[in-house]
C-alpha cells in the first residue's frame, strides 16, 4: 500500500462503529488505526503519525456529557496542536459542539452519519493538515538557510581538478562524504556542490555546526524535542535531521562532536531511526550525510576521542580540499567574484583591482584561505576611494606580523576609517562625502557623531 495514502485514527468504544468506518474509509484508499479509549488514542499518537483523528466524545457507558472527549481534545493539542480532530457525537447538543470547537476540534459529525459528509470533511482536513505541515517545514528550512551566503564553486586551478572530478563522480550517489581541509578552504561550498549534483537537489540541504553544540543541546538540535521535555521546551520542535528528510545533512566540524553524543549519531547513521527528546516514539528519515573537519580524524580515533565505527560511517568517500596557497591560479577569479558581490551590496562604484593590488593578492600566503580572501575584499571595497582597489585598501597582514591581522579589525572600525578618509578627501564637505559614501547627509552626520569625527 502506498505510503502517500492518508492515515486516519478512529476512536470509539463501539466495535460496530469502528467496523463501519473502517470499511467506508478503506474503500476510499485510506489507512486506518482503531482504538477504543482515550488512553489508547494517546498511545497511538506516540507510536505513529496520523493525518487526522475521527473520535467519539463519550467512552463510558451511560455517560453522554462529552467531557471525556473534551479532556482528550486538550491532551491531543498538547501533543500536536496542528493535528486535525473531527469529533463524533450521537447527541445534538449545540453547547457540546461549540465547546469542542473551542478546545481545538476542526469539525464535527453527528451519529448516525452521512457517508458523503464524512468523506468530504476528512478529505478537506487531510489536505489542510498536509499543506500546513509542508509550510512549517519550509518555514523552518528558510529560517535556517536565510542569510547564509551562497557562493559559487570557483575552481580552475590544477590543484582543484581532483575535487571537481570527485564531485562529478560521487555527487549523484547517496554515499556519505567526508570533506577534509584547513579552516576557510570552502568545505561548505563543496558540500553545496555535492548536494546540487545529487538526486536530492530539490530537497533541503541542512547545515549543522556540530562543534558549536554543547552536550546538553546536541540531541535537541539534531533530533528535536517534544513540549515539556525540559524547562525551555515550550512547544514541539523538529530537529535538523528530520528537516533534512529526503535531502542532505551537512555536519560541519564533525571532529568536535561531544564523545557522549557520538553513539546517538552512529545509531541514526546505521538505521535512520531516532527519537525526539522527551518522546519514546521512534521516527525515521531518509538523509544523506556530508561532514567536514580540519582535524586529523585518524589521530582522534587513535587517541580515543572519536569512535572508529562512526568514522567508517562518515567517510565512505573522502574529498581533500587544498588550501588557497596551493591554488593561486584561482585567486584572481575569486577576488573578482567577491568584489562584484560586495560592490553591489554596499552600493560602491568599484569595478576592479589595480595591477599592483592583484599582484599583492596573488603573492599573499592566505593563512585564512578563501574565508580570509572574502573578508579582505569586503573591507577593500568599503575602503576604496576610487573605482579600483589599491594595494593600500587591502590592509594585508605582513608575514610574521600577527598583530596587524585584518581579522582583528571589526566592520565598525573599517566604517570609521572609511568615513574619516572620505571626509579628509573632500576637505570636510559633508554633502560631497555623503554622496561618495552612498549615504544621506543625516545618516553621515549620525556616523560622524558616533565615531567622533
Amino acid at each position: 500500500m502506498s505510503e502517500d495514502r492518508a492515515r486516519i485514527l478512529l476512536a470509539d468504544d463501539q466495535p460496530d462503529v469502528l467496523v463501519a468506518l473502517r470499511l467506508l474509509l478503506k474503500g476510499e484508499g485510506y489507512r486506518t488505526e482503531e482504538v477504543r479509549s482515550p488512553d489508547a488514542v494517546l498511545r497511538a499518537l506516540e507510536e505513529q503519525d496520523f493525518d487526522v483523528i475521527l473520535m467519539d466524545m463519550n467512552y463510558t457507558r451511560d455517560i453522554s456529557s462529552g467531557q471525556e472527549g473534551l479532556d482528550l481534545l486538550g491532551r491531543i493539542r498538547e501533543i500536536d496542536d496542528t493535528l486535525p480532530v473531527v469529533v463524533m457525537t450521537a447527541w445534538s447538543s449545540i453547547e457540546l459542539v461549540v465547546e469542542s470547537m473551542k478546545r481545538g476540534a476542526r469539525d464535527f459529525i453527528q451519529k448516525p452519519w452521512d457517508n458523503a459528509r464524512v468523506l468530504t470533511i476528512l478529505k478537506t482536513q487531510i489536505e489542510l493538515h498536509r499543506a500546513l505541515r509542508k509550510g512549517k517545514h519550509l518555514e523552518a528550512e528558510n529560517r535556517m538557510l536565510r542569510g547564509e551566503r551562497q557562493l559559487a564553486l570557483i575552481a580552475q586551478s590544477r590543484a582543484m581538478q581532483p575535487v571537481l572530478e570527485m564531485i562529478q563522480r560521487v555527487g549523484p550517489s547517496d554515499a556519505n562524504v567526508l570533506i577534509l581541509g584547513e579552516n576557510g578552504t570552502g568545505k561548505g561550498i563543496v558540500a553545496q556542490a555535492l548536494h546540487l549534483a545529487s538526486r536530492r537537489a530539490d530537497k533541503p540541504l541542512m547545515t549543522v555546526n556540530v562543534g558549536g553544540l554543547s552536550e546538553g543541546v546536541f540531541a535537541s538540535e539534531m533530533f528535536g524535542h517534544v513540549k515539556g521535555a525540559f524547562t525551555d521546551a515550550k512547544t514541539d520542535r523538529v530537529g535538523r535531521y528530520e528537516l533534512a528528510d529526503g535531502g542532505t545533512l551537512f555536519l560541519d566540524e564533525i571532529a568536535n562532536i561531544p564523545p557522549s553524543q557520538q553513539a546517538k549519531l552512529l545509531r541514526v547513521l546505521e538505521t535512520g531511526e531516532f527519537e525526539r527528546v522527551g518522546s519514546s516514539r521512534t521516527r525515521r528519515a531518509d538523509v544523506r550525510i556530508l561532514s567536514a573537519t580540519n582535524a586529523d580524524l585518524d589521530k582522534e580515533v587513535s587517541e580515543g576521542r572519536f569512535r572508529q565505527d562512526l568514522l567508517y560511517r562518515l567517510n565512505t568517500v573522502e574529498v581533500y580540499l587544498p588550501p588557497l596557497r596551493e591554488r593561486r591560479e584561482d585567486i584572481p577569479l575569486l577576488a573578482m567574484h567577491f568584489l562584484q558581490q560586495y560592490a553591489g551590496h554596499y552600493r560602491k562604484d568599484v569595478a576592479g583591482f589595480d595591477p599592483a593590488a592583484m599582484e599583492a593578492l596573488t603573492n599573499y600566503p592566505w593563512p585564512g584561505n578563501v574565508r580570509e580572501l572574502d573578508h579582505t575584499i569586503e573591507r577593500a571595497v568599503l575602503m576604496a576611494g576610487s573605482d579600483v582597489v589599491q594595494v593600500a585598501d587591502l590592509v594585508l597582514r605582513r608575514q610574521g606580523d600577527a598583530a596587524s591581522s585584518i581579522d582583528e579589525m571589526s566592520l565598525e572600525e573599517v566604517e570609521s576609517h572609511l568615513i574619516k578618509k572620505t571626509m579628509t578627501r573632500y576637505n570636510g564637505n559633508v554633502s560631497q562625502a555623503a554622496k561618495a559614501l552612498g549615504l544621506s547627509r543625516a545618516a553621515l552626520y549620525r556616523r560622524l557623531e558616533k565615531y567622533s569625527v
